[in-house]
């Protein structure tokens, strides 16, 4: 619609300097004025400003005169109403995106809230979409809304506010990414957040050593900073540059390229109690191997041993090409 009404402004546009031109090439030809008081008359004379004529006009002129005040009225009344109707159009569609918008975002539980939409919640988005994992972006900047809103939801205006937080459901989301690129200001995104939701699991971006535990303090779960992990990245390409890029291949996002995954124990079914990794028999069944075990407690067990004991609430971490991966979570029922 927006663009229907677009084109009709062109076409507005395009009449009224069309009746300029006319009116300054009639005065031009018809009562022999140069172009600069040609021009001048056909201002006066589409504005119906009142100024008398430069000099006395014919027979002729007078006639043209007529004409163009005609012409100019219509055309500049046209012009007038469709700016005016595209205004309030592209108001009223503005406010019914935001109502869709709000009514999307009010359907969610637990979702991931991600403050910030620069370079790391931008990355944070693609992977998280990757994973069809729902998420709201919290963003001040009207030209990045507009350029995105198609492709993610989002909320205007200041993480930091708790009304924005509320906005974005922070009370009924599981995550929290503060993307900010100023530490002091996903310190105060981590302090509202975790007044608002006891039990969000709150990841902070943070660019200074320093403030990696004052944001441990206000609540965040994890604190990630971004520079130090690509120096860490880096200098390993060095030192040993197969193994690392080995390693990021089994991080590659996307639907068809997950070679981790992370399943809870409840997932298998009958094996969720009592049994042992060894009578899951992942290997035989999906070609997917078991590389690692989280116990209830958050400990983690690499490489576990097949007679491990399974625990509820306990995950597994799972190895496999993308084909043995899409199996275990079709054999399964996961996601």
């Amino acid at each position: 619609m927006l663009n229907l009404f677009r084109s009709r402004i062109y076409l507005a546009i395009t009449l009224m300097v069309a009746v300029l031109a006319f009116g300054v090439l009639g005065y031009w030809l018809i009562a022999d004025y140069s172009w600069v008081e040609a021009f001048y008359m056909t201002i006066i004379t589409v504005t119906t400003v009142g100024f008398g004529e430069i000099r006395p006009l014919g027979t002729e002129g007078k006639v043209f005169t007529v004409i163009l005040i005609i012409l100019s009225v219509f055309i500049f009344a046209f012009a007038l109403s469709v700016i005016t109707e595209y205004i309030l159009s592209r108001n009223s569609l503005q406010l019914l995106k935001k109502k869709k918008v709000k009514n999307q975002i009010d359907k969610l539980q637990n979702h991931v809230v991600v403050c910030g939409f620069g370079r790391n919640g931008m990355q944070a988005a693609e992977r998280l979409t990757a994973y069809k994992k729902p998420f709201v972006i919290i963003e001040r900047d009207r030209e990045i809304i507009e350029k995105f809103e198609d492709e993610v939801l989002f909320v205007e205006g200041d993480a930091n506010e708790d009304e924005v937080l509320i906005s974005a459901g922070v009370d009924r989301a599981q995550y929290l990414i503060a993307a900010l690129p100023d530490d002091a200001a996903n310190l105060f995104v981590v302090l509202s957040a975790r007044q608002l939701n006891a039990q969000l699991f709150i990841i902070s971006r943070a660019s200074l050593i320093t403030s990696q535990k004052k944001l441990q303090l206000a609540g965040a779960n994890k604190v990630i900073m971004p520079d130090k992990i690509g120096g860490d990245h880096m200098a390993s390409l060095v030192v040993m540059p197969d193994l690392i890029t080995f390693m990021d291949k089994l991080g590659t996002e996307g639907k068809n390229t997950t070679n981790l995954e992370e399943v809870a124990i409840e997932d298998f079914g009958d094996h969720s109690d009592g049994s042992s990794l060894r009578d899951l028999d992942l290997r035989r069944k999906t070609g997917c191997t078991i590389i690692g075990y989280i116990e209830p407690n958050g400990n983690y067990i690499i490489n576990p041993e097949a007679d491990l004991k399974l625990q509820p609430k306990s995950k597994v971490i799972v190895l496999g090409r993308p084909e043995q991966i899409r199996k275990l979570n079709e054999m399964f029922h996961i996601g």
